[in-house]
């Protein structure tokens, strides 16, 4: 029995890395496929768990290799994820979680159609600045330009399957949840509309 493949995507800051570490926690069968970058690490990040970290040439020659299930530029940095890694879980029946961004969820769902694909939404603008300032590892540049991306990230938020606002973190981990446990057991889960709260994003990104 071939393994699901869950996309989690979302504008930097809302969440996303939080409820994905939450949710691998406690579910052993899922399996998280660690992405490559060609940036360097924040503080407390450590090689090959948050990120596999290589140089912009490293990164290069694995595309030209056809290492990469997909890849893209995010924030100004290489990102992608090992073809290899992924397909050999889904093949053992493993579900793999990627966490990425909308133009790698784009990628991959074109070779996957079958892939479930999750948006993390933040509950406002003010909010998800508030984050970013909070985890006070970015500059202020960096800051102001993942902002600004997130007005992209957010335009693509209804090419996903799913959206999950993460206001209240116990309430969006237990969605989360219930969307991976509905779609392993066959009987997936009814989407909710968010819309009105992703036009006020857009308005105000």
């Amino acid at each position: 029995m071939t393994g699901t493949l869950f996309i989690v995507a979302a504008p930097s800051g809302a969440g996303k890395t939080s409820l994905t570490r939450a949710l691998l926690a406690g579910d052993p069968n899922l399996l998280l496929s660690v992405s490559y970058t060609s940036r360097a690490p924040r503080p407390n990040e450590i090689d090959g768990v948050h990120y596999h970290f290589v140089s912009r040439d490293e990164f290069e020659a694995m595309i030209a290799r056809g290492e990469f299930f997909e890849h893209a530029v995010v924030h100004g940095d290489l990102k992608g994820t090992s073809r290899t890694v992924v397909e050999q879980a889904l093949t053992s029946g493993r579900d793999v979680l990627l966490e990425i961004d909308w133009q790698g969820a784009r990628t991959v769902r074109a070779q996957m159609p079958d892939a479930v694909g999750i948006f993390i939404l933040p509950p406002s603008r003010e909010e998800l600045e508030r984050r970013l300032r909070t985890r006070a590892s970015d500059s202020e540049a960096t800051i102001r330009r993942r902002l600004a991306d997130a007005h992209a990230d957010l335009a693509h938020a209804t090419e996903f399957d799913y959206t999950i606002v993460n206001d209240n973190f116990d309430a969006a981990l237990e969605q989360l949840r219930e969307i991976v446990t509905g779609c392993r057991e066959g009987c997936a889960l009814p989407a909710q509309d968010h819309s009105a709260l992703l036009a006020r994003l857009l308005n105000s990104t």
